[in-house]
């Protein structure tokens, strides 16, 4: 674990999009003690709006102007460039923590941002393997796979992956929910959790034996479970947290639930790293409509959660 920083940094994301305003406003509202041990790493033009007591770092031409909702390659190279940054600061023991402003998958492609989000950025910059985790309300879950296709899947399930999301949710539900011993609940592959090999053997051959091998170190881990019911068990208070197989399994449920409040967090890197679960809105930015809300969540467990 790198040296606790004092500072942490935010980056821009898109500047084209919701990112500048979520946060300006979580900046107007938070509290002086949080504006001083943060520095924004964005466009000259964005942080001359920011309150003077936030750090700020100037990423790319002095010259740039972002206009809403209108992506571009110099845009999207300020959001490349900003991640770069933090990335360096936090591996350095500059940063403590990073918040990540949202980016477009699509638009970054463009200028040869090959990844298929900012977790694999971290992961490709660090050379380890994180875990992609999500907090919302009275939900807590880890996945085992991220932007693989659905396809894909089963074949990518196996005793690393799922003992890093294993570790991971049982990781967060003690510093978060306060659980010595958590209560993990894990989702089947198959709908069902496979009914027994009726509608798939994933569970019987693959998962519940890594589950089975774990569970001397997670006394409260549980076989695999019909998904279609764990996160409404879990939000009746009966898991600490839960660990989904697959991307959708876990954001569909977040997501209509949770959608203005989740927060995305990276497990398993050498400094924390979470980022507001939505994404870039272009079709709202510049309106005035977009919630902070989730940003500031964002912003509340990376102090959390800095060692």
């Amino acid at each position: 674990m790198l040296p606790l920083a004092k500072k942490m940094a935010i980056t821009v994301g898109d500047p084209a999009g919701v990112g500048p305003e979520v946060i300006a406003a979580w900046a107007k509202s938070a509290p002086k003690q949080f504006l001083e041990r943060v520095e924004v790493l964005a466009h000259s033009d964005f942080l001359d709006t920011l309150p003077a007591e936030l750090g700020k770092r100037p990423i790319g031409p002095a010259d740039f102007r972002a206009k809403a909702g209108e992506p571009s390659a110099e845009g999207c190279e300020i959001a490349a460039l900003a991640l770069e940054a933090a990335a360096s600061g936090c591996l350095s023991g500059l940063y403590s923590a990073v918040i990540t402003g949202p980016i477009s998958k699509f638009e970054m492609r463009k200028i040869g941002f090959d990844f298929p989000g900012q977790t694999e950025f971290f992961a490709a910059r660090w050379g380890g393997k994180p875990v992609m985790c999500f907090a919302g309300g009275e939900l807590l879950v880890s996945l085992a796979t991220w932007h693989e296709p659905l396809s894909e899947v089963p074949s990518l399930l196996g005793f690393g992956r799922i003992s890093r999301a294993v570790e991971a949710a049982a990781e967060l539900a003690r510093r978060l929910r306060g659980a010595a011993a958590p209560r993990i609940a894990v989702c089947g592959l198959n709908p069902h959790a496979g009914e027994d090999g009726l509608m798939g053997r994933e569970e019987i051959d693959v998962i519940d034996p890594i589950l089975n091998a774990l569970r001397e170190k997670y006394p409260n881990l549980s076989r695999t479970l019909p998904p279609d019911t764990v996160f409404a068990r879990m939000r009746r208070g009966e898991f600490d947290a839960v660990v989904a197989m697959y991307h959708d399994q876990a954001l569909a449920p977040l997501k209509t639930l949770e959608f203005d409040r989740a927060v995305n967090i990276s497990m398993n890197l050498p400094f924390v790293r979470t980022s507001p679960d939505h994404g870039t809105g272009y079709s709202i930015a510049g309106t005035g409509a977009a919630d902070c809300s989730s940003f500031s969540n964002a912003v509340d467990l990376a102090f959390r959660l800095r060692r």
